[in-house]
């Protein structure tokens, strides 16, 4: 008789536990976004000059700041990621992506750091294109133009992933240099590829439709590790960026490693 309220006892407690619910997944919520990795590039050429991409830590420039905005915001930049005007990037022909930089506008005083996440402008005497929102808080956005001074900076941390905390300072600049870094040799330009021929059952990767020929062009040549990459007129006006030709068999893998990298955009074609 005496275990009768022992077993009892142990049967509610045991249908207590079983009546506590369960942690549901969130509808609304989203599987990780894969973070992409430094690009640099290999050497590209837009309207006939040759640019050379590079890890130049001693960066440090003078020159014409422009900025793009809404005719390109929500499209891929070259590193992958969807451009957003209003966040604090920029666009430099030669700097890796990311990496961050100090601009200065030379006209106002005023300093902003910007992460690199595109390539351009590709005018000549303009040595960064930044965001509209960067335009806006160093006084760019209105003139359109600006003389500014460019100079590579590390945030605290690990520089090539995390954003540092933006600052703006109307002061002026503070006269400061950076030590000089022995510039790399730059090379040659580079031969163009011998065209290939199409194998039987080879594929194309379209990673992405731009308006910018520029643009389209520098983002062929930070995907030369997947695959021959190009850059091509589309009837329609935009500029095809493209990997291949691919073999049978192959081209599933580089799609998946394309994707992973960023280009969420990324399909196969004929």
């Amino acid at each position: 008789m005496l275990l009768r309220p022992l077993v009892l006892s142990l049967m509610l407690v045991l249908a207590a536990c079983a009546s506590v619910p369960k942690p549901l997944a969130t509808k609304g919520s989203k599987a990780p976004v894969a973070v992409p990795g430094v690009k640099i590039g290999k050497p590209y050429a837009v309207f006939g000059k040759t640019y050379h991409p590079s890890d130049d830590r001693g960066y440090d420039e003078t020159g014409i700041a422009s900025w793009y905005g809404p005719t390109f915001h929500a499209k891929p930049t070259a590193t992958g990621e969807i451009y957003n005007q209003d966040d604090l990037t920029a666009a430099h022909k030669t700097l890796p992506m990311p990496s961050w930089v100090e601009v200065t506008n030379l006209d106002n005083g005023r300093k902003l750091t910007v992460r690199i996440n595109d390539r351009g402008p590709f005018v000549d005497g303009r040595i960064i294109d930044l965001s509209r929102r960067s335009a806006q808080l160093l006084g760019v956005d209105r003139p359109g133009l600006a003389k500014v001074r460019v100079q590579r900076v590390f945030p605290e941390g690990d520089w090539a992933r995390a954003a540092p905390a933006s600052r703006v300072a109307i002061a002026a600049a503070p006269a400061f240099s950076i030590a000089a870094v022995p510039a790399p040799a730059l090379a040659l330009p580079l031969p163009p590829p011998a065209p290939q021929q199409p194998t039987a059952g080879a594929s194309y990767i379209q990673v992405a439709a731009l308006s910018d020929e520029g643009r389209a062009r520098a983002l062929a040549s930070v995907l030369g590790d997947y695959g021959p990459a190009a850059a091509s007129p589309a009837p329609n006006g935009l500029w095809r960026v493209r990997i291949g030709p691919i073999a049978a068999g192959r081209a599933d893998i580089v799609l998946w490693n394309v994707r992973a990298a960023g280009y969420a955009d990324a399909r196969l074609m004929p």
